[in-house]
């Protein structure tokens, strides 16, 4: 099943989409080990590329898809899953490639996975950097016989599975250190964490902790018990804290009607509706699956309202006293959660996610009150689809910039003190409040 789902995504490749492993027929155990081995394998294609192109005789690029994904899966086995023995990810890998792909390539892929394995050393402590060893979720792994790329970027890179056109972005609009630690946190598997600002009674005892940031905690209880326990909650919700730091940075206004253009699936939508108890919300989003998932969490809400963007745009025009746009955007402050978005992030994608913000902000712009203003929010650390197009706003509309905000995504090595990167600014006639 993995490896079905590794094809079609070595087909797609490098514009990957997001997908959910279909593990129902699986028992725990075995579901659990599915989602390691595929995320382990598209976390670190890069790195696993590197590795595999030791073995082959022409460019890993040129294979067809069934042999690089399971090129891709053996060595993620071999590389980054210490409970796996070798020989199992060997033999797996090679009766695959006898019945899956062709005659001749269970060949290959015997000799280019034992060229893998006698790459693998053994396991050591933080990375250091250096070009004999790569990081790894927790601790490093040695290399042996093999040295990563020389230049500084290019080790980060391979080390980290971070595209290099990405990386070099990256560093020109960041420090080094900022880099290093986004490359590391997107390495991780992020935990779940918690919203409960707005708890009105505690969870289940033992099944979460404080996270760092007041007001949050991280969900270490059955994963089976959270899906039941949002269900049932309306005054809690996942959210990372630098995502909910957004609306947390508008607290002092007042707007009494909010349109929220850019629903998703109304984790903000929630948030507003607790922060601004007074106020009436119109969501949207355009995506159809994103709208009835909408209409169906807000189903018999009293305060919000769930609309079509055509509705709203005749029937809120000049109306909203705030106008919150999480926008689409290259998601590049959450890559530890969404782990295909690095390898799709390149300047041409990031400039198409541009045009489309800036269409969503002119949008946004005749829906506002006299008075109203714009929250602008992404998951990016880009310039260009943050302080960018604050200033192309202000600029174009003769907008106010305030409170503006980002945040780098971190981790201090434990899943409370782990952060998602995200930026937002309030764009109006004038930074001050909502009248």
């Amino acid at each position: 099943m993995v490896l079905d789902v590794l094809t079609q995504q070595a087909e797609r490749f490098p514009a990957l989409e997001p997908v959910e492993l279909d593990t129902r027929a699986l028992d725990d155990r075995d579901a659990a080990l599915a989602h390691a081995l595929y995320d382990a394998s598209i976390r670190r294609w890069f790195t696993l590329d590197f590795l595999v192109r030791q073995g082959l005789k022409r460019p890993f690029g040129e294979l067809e898809p069934p042999l690089r994904a399971v090129l891709i899966f053996g060595a993620a086995q071999l590389v980054l899953m210490d409970r796996i023995p070798a020989h199992a990810a060997l033999n797996e890998a090679v009766e695959w490639a006898k019945y899956r792909i062709r005659p001749g390539a269970a060949g290959i892929v015997n000799a280019v996975l034992r060229r893998v394995n006698e790459c693998v050393g053994e396991r050591a402590g933080a990375w250091d950097g250096g070009h004999d060893s790569i990081p790894l979720a927790s601790g490093s792994r040695r290399l042996r016989g093999l040295l990563l790329p020389e230049h500084p970027a290019g080790c980060l890179s391979v080390a980290t599975s971070m595209p290099r056109r990405l990386l070099d972005r990256m560093l020109e609009q960041h420090t080094e250190e900022e880099v290093r630690a986004l490359c590391m946190q997107a390495l991780t598997n992020p935990p779940t964490v918690l919203n409960l600002s707005y708890a009105e009674e505690a969870i289940e005892s033992g099944w979460s902790k404080p996270h760092e940031r007041e007001g949050h905690a991280v969900w270490i209880g059955p994963r089976d018990e959270l899906a039941p326990l949002l269900a049932s909650r309306g005054d809690l919700w996942a959210q990372d804290p630098s995502s909910s730091e957004a609306v947390e940075s508008i607290g002092d206004l007042k707007p009494k009607r909010i349109v929220d253009l850019c629903a998703g699936q109304g984790t903000k939508t929630r948030q507003l509706a607790r922060a601004f108890p007074e106020a009436t919300i119109i969501a949207t989003d355009v995506d159809g699956d994103r709208y009835r998932t909408l209409s169906n969490v807000f189903d018999g809400h009293d305060r919000v309202r769930v609309r079509s963007m055509a509705e709203i745009k005749q029937a809120e025009r000049g109306r909203a006293d705030l106008v919150l746009l999480d926008v689409p955007c290259s998601n590049t402050g959450v890559m530890g959660r969404r782990v295909e978005a690095r390898y799709r992030a390149d300047a041409a994608a990031i400039q198409r996610l541009a045009r489309i913000q800036r269409e969503i902000i002119e949008q946004a712009v005749d829906l506002l009150s006299p008075d109203g203003v714009i929250l602008y929010a992404t998951c990016s650390v880009d310039r260009e689809e943050n302080q960018d197009q604050a200033q192309w706003a202000a600029e174009r509309f003769g907008l106010a910039v305030g409170c503006e905000r980002s945040t780098l995504p971190r981790t201090g090595g434990t899943p409370e003190s782990t952060v998602d990167g995200s930026y937002s600014v309030v764009l109006g006639p004038r930074a001050g409040r909502v009248g």
